[in-house]
């Protein structure tokens, strides 16, 4: 096992043991079948994603590897993806109180739905990945790097953020709490400010970006925004 190999397992068990704490501690139990199948799909997803590209596509992992607001290297992207850690944390959170404290409740029809728009927003990711190598976790431009404008980028500018938008909002159904719904609102709020300051960036350095706004109209959703 290379040490990029080793790097990103790490990476990824304390990714899924901080979604484990996140799940089950405010709830203070571990009776929660709708948090245990969220992780599971997460989980089995995830690996599964990574696992992929290293071994078709290591590149993508490595660019992958740095995350948070520390790896930023704009200011403002820096307070973006803090704002965005806590709401993230908080709609866990605030779902495993709405479980503990039976605040709200949702039907195992609604919840099993909502698993599985969480998972096709992973498969959406996963499409990106294999369409744009240049994925990284911060917004950044490499020498040389492409303009992408093929597979779902033909589409919308922003198909990750698409991807990631539906799987926010699929999570607090996903785990049967309404009250989480609105830090996911938020949450969404926060990509969207992401999405403006980075077409700012990117337009400024990327070679061909301004252009490819202009050929693909929608940045987030077809047909409307």
């Amino acid at each position: 096992m290379n040490n990029l190999s080793k790097r990103a397992i790490l990476g990824f068990i304390r990714l899924q043991l901080l979604l484990a704490l996140l799940l089950f501690l405010p709830a203070w139990s571990l009776r929660f079948w709708e948090a245990w199948l969220y992780w599971m799909l997460v989980f089995v997803s995830v690996l599964f994603i990574m696992l992929y590209f290293l071994k078709h596509n290591p590149t993508l992992i490595e660019r992958r590897m740095e995350v948070g607001p520390g790896a930023e290297p704009e200011k403002s992207q820096k307070i973006i993806q803090a704002i965005a850690g806590v709401l993230s944390c908080a709609m866990f959170v605030v779902a495993r109180f709405d479980h503990r404290f039976r605040w709200s409740s949702v039907s195992a029809s609604v919840v099993l739905t909502a698993d599985a728009f969480v998972v096709l927003a992973l498969l959406i990711v996963f499409r990106v990945f294999q369409e744009n190598s240049y994925t990284a976790s911060t917004v950044q431009v490499e020498a040389n790097q492409p303009v992408i404008s093929t597979g779902p980028y033909a589409w919308i500018r922003h198909p990750m953020y698409a991807g990631s938008v539906l799987g926010f909002l699929a999570t607090p159904f996903a785990l049967g709490s309404l009250r989480a719904f609105l830090p996911a609102i938020l949450l969404c709020g926060v990509v969207v400010v992401r999405l403006l300051d980075e077409e700012e960036y990117l337009s400024e350095n990327l070679i061909g970006y301004a252009a490819y706004c202009r050929k693909v109209r929608y940045r987030l959703i077809p047909y409307l925004w």
